[in-house]
């Protein structure tokens, strides 16, 4: 009798490699930390292989047989190293950063970088509460945008998350489960202006969207987090950076330095379509505040956002800045990560302002496209409307 097999029943967000044997095996390795030094074990393999084929083929033999066994026996002494200094921690104390207080707000911002390998040791206490303090400050409902809640919960438990190693301390964000743009937004800015101060501070820190493992957060949250009212939207680690970090990590930091042109990102008219060009007036008066949001982190350095810089009589009207994607989460937490970089570098340059979520009549004549996606604006205070 022919039987009918069996379905394969998936969420309706689960793509079809995620039943896949390969997929688990992979995210297995993803989630116990051994993922990060799976590429050099693979080259340790194959030059071998390598060399075994170019013994056959009998000429070159220094390049073909000599070069690529001295390459698998130091990749295969860095992946020992690698496991016993980053996996296992064997190794020297490593010294407490110094702060970055002498660093003026451009070099701050540009200065901080997504720590993939941090120290063993704790946060000192003082550290620890500038952190939980910032967080409850910088959620507060009259310094966000949105009128929904959210928060900041401390997690002081190595959560699984990748690829960050060594990393004990996190912040979690959470939001309403109902989605609400801008409260996701707020994630952003209010999460950048902690992460900012951290930086000032000398602390390390990674921002962990795709790359945590909801499970392993919500069983550490246990009471604080309630699955019918909360959602994460993504999560934080703090810490000291550490100097060991594996070999593979180090080439996906140098992948990610990559950053598009400012003119790739900035637009001085509302059809997107027209690159702002930085140093003509009165854009110029603005400086680094575009720099300090083109080096702004986001999910896979993907950079989903956008800025429409627009000018009337030799004067800035405003900023609407705006996601490039229809991602409802990722995109909109590097938007705000996006105006809390712009805020600090306006600050910076006595540039008052405010945030405003302007309709279509307000915005003037389009046309608007589709993509990028207005979300809010930045206006200055003196040619912004009262109220």
């Amino acid at each position: 009798m022919n039987e009918t097999p069996p379905q394969e029943t998936r969420t309706p967000n689960e793509a079809w490699f995620e039943t896949r044997w390969w997929w688990r095996v992979k995210m297995w390795l993803q989630w116990t930390s051994w993922l990060q030094y799976l590429p050099n074990l693979v080259v340790v393999v194959l030059l071998p292989v390598l060399a075994g084929i170019g013994a056959l083929v009998g000429c070159w033999p220094f390049l073909l047989v000599d070069l690529p066994l001295v390459l698998a026996v130091l990749l295969f002494l860095n992946l020992i190293f690698d496991v016993v200094t980053v996996r296992y921690g064997y190794h020297p104390e490593e010294p407490l950063p110094t702060s970055l207080e002498h660093l003026e707000v451009f070099e701050l911002l540009r200065a901080r970088v997504s720590c993939r390998s941090f120290q063993k040791r704790l946060m000192t206490e003082e550290h620890r509460q500038m952190v939980l303090s910032l967080a409850e400050r910088t959620s507060r409902p009259k310094n966000c945008l949105s009128p929904h809640l959210i928060r900041f919960e401390y997690v002081d438990n190595p959560l699984v998350v990748w690829p960050a190693v060594g990393t004990h301390e996190f912040l979690v964000a959470i939001a309403p489960r109902a989605y609400h743009e801008m409260a996701v937004v707020d994630v952003g800015r209010s999460l950048q202006k902690v992460v900012i101060e951290a930086t000032r501070q000398g602390l390390a820190t990674c921002w962990i969207g795709p790359g945590a493992d909801h499970k392993s957060i919500i069983k550490h949250l246990g009471a604080r987090f309630d699955p019918e009212k909360d959602h994460i939207i993504c999560v934080c680690g703090f810490g000291y950076r550490s100097r060991y970090i594996p070999l593979a990590i180090r080439f996906i930091q140098k992948t990610q330095r990559h950053r598009l042109d400012v003119q790739e990102l900035f637009f001085a008219d509302a059809g997107v379509t027209k690159p702002l060009n930085t140093n003509a007036r009165p854009y110029r008066d603005f400086g680094r505040c575009y720099e300090v949001c083109q080096w702004s982190p986001s999910s896979y350095n993907a950079q989903p956002t956008r800025g429409v810089v627009l000018a009337e009589n030799a004067r800035i009207q405003r900023v609407d800045f705006c996601a490039a994607t229809h991602s409802r989460y990722y995109a909109m937490v590097a938007l705000g990560i996006w105006l809390a970089n712009w805020e600090c570098g306006c600050e910076a340059l006595g540039k008052a302002g405010r945030f405003e979520q302007l309709s279509c009549e307000d915005r003037g004549e389009g046309p608007f496209p589709d993509l990028p996606r207005y979300v809010i604006s930045w206006v200055p205070e003196e040619t912004g409307s009262s109220g």
